[in-house]
């Protein structure tokens, strides 16, 4: 079935090489010929992953936000159609090509500038990156109405709702339920997951994902994200979204309407099946996932969320109800954190600790343009580091 009446449909992928990006590109290569016309990959500084992505999909622009390997990647591509470029300026360049569907998939707040430049030029934006309504959903949304784009949710959770979310009557929405696999910490102790380390909280039970998102899974920060983005994106008060642990990871989200009925999406945990949904929309497409086996499964299971042992949740609730540039400093707060973490020079438990000192420190100062957002990202960045300094002598 066609996507695109009479021609391709036009396809930038922002993040090429990680999680999310390999999966999107595997959907593209897997597709029927001449159903999609790649215009742009973008990728960090992987010039390998991006060549052999460029080369396989014969993509018209390949595009590296590190500018160090640039001759490396230019070699790769040597004798093929690809254009490559490389530097922060040329991502935004790429974003801002003519394209119906960008995946905006660049991991944090470095990719909240080449997010508006696909914003402005309009078509579907399918967003993977948290970051962009954690941080900026003012201007994201503004850029969205005067570009005439359609924003699309990716996360599994965002997605799950999306499907299930009937927005004629926004009253008859009694609540939207977020579910999280609660990680690999989610029946440890206080004292368990004090000695929790990098390689214990990526392993997680369900889920094939990067390190980073893997780590705010095992603390529950990617749920407080999530949950601050599903009050930007439906038309529900954060008061009325719920989360719920779900080990099974099959239930990916419900919405409950006012008249008592509950309507759920389920299905294989895989990343696959909603990039699927938002590259096909408003059709759909295969995807090649194995199919959801109930009775094999056999229980679905669900429990409220610990928040003495998982804090995260409470601290994005309160950023989201103080609001300004509060979100925006517990997003970069976090990623400093889990970076530490992850090069063991942070405590597992501490990452909280950082990500609360932090927005105690700087609240919630007004956040109206991307200027101001990236300066309260970059002072959250110092605050976290400086506070994480003075507790990583305790590591």
């Amino acid at each position: 079935m066609a996507l695109n009446a009479g021609r391709p449909r036009r396809i930038t992928v922002l993040g090429s090489t990680g999680s999310v990006g390999k999966s999107t590109v595997a959907l593209l290569d897997a597709a029927a010929e001449g159903e999609f016309d790649i215009v742009a990959l973008v990728a960090g500084r992987d010039w390998q992953g991006l060549a052999a992505q460029a080369r396989r999909l014969r993509a018209r622009h390949a595009v590296l936000a590190d500018p160090a390997q640039y001759a490396k990647l230019k070699e790769a591509l040597a004798g093929t159609d690809t254009q490559v470029a490389a530097g922060p300026e040329a991502v935004i360049a790429a974003a801002s090509l003519p394209a119906d569907w960008t995946m905006a998939a660049i991991v944090g707040a470095a990719g909240l500038p080449a997010t508006m430049a696909a914003l402005a030029r309009g078509g579907v934006l399918a967003i993977a990156n948290k970051e962009t309504l954690v941080c900026a959903a003012e201007p994201v949304l503004a850029m969205a109405r005067t570009g005439g784009a359609t924003i699309l949710p990716v996360d599994s959770e965002h997605n799950a709702i999306f499907q299930a979310l009937d927005t004629r009557d926004p009253s008859a929405i009694a609540k939207i339920i977020l579910t999280a696999s609660g990680g690999p910490c989610r029946n440890m102790s206080m004292q368990e997951m004090a000695a929790v380390t990098p390689e214990v909280a990526v392993r997680h039970p369900v889920w094939s994902m990067g390190a980073k998102i893997s780590v705010d899974s095992a603390t529950m920060f990617n749920k407080g994200l999530e949950l601050i983005e599903a009050a930007r994106l439906f038309p529900v008060p954060e008061s009325r979204i719920d989360v719920l642990v779900h080990p099974q990871s099959t239930v990916h989200g419900l919405v409950q309407y006012t008249d008592g009925s509950v309507l759920a999406q389920l299905g294989t945990p895989d990343m696959r099946t909603p990039i699927a949904h938002a590259l096909a929309w408003p059709a759909r497409m295969a995807a090649a996932v194995p199919p959801l086996d109930l009775i094999a499964l056999g229980k679905l299971e669900f429990f409220a969320p610990d928040p003495v042992r998982f804090p995260a949740l409470r601290l994005a609730r309160d950023a989201l109800r103080a609001g300004g540039g509060a979100p925006t400093i517990l997003n970069a707060a976090n990623e400093i954190a889990v970076g530490l973490f992850l090069e063991k020079r942070l405590r597992f438990l501490d990452i909280a600790t950082v990500v609360e000192e932090t927005l105690s420190r700087l609240g919630a100062p007004e956040a109206a343009d991307l200027p101001a957002i990236l300066a309260h990202d970059a002072a959250a960045r110092s605050q976290a580091g400086l506070i994480a300094e003075s507790r990583a002598a305790l590591v």
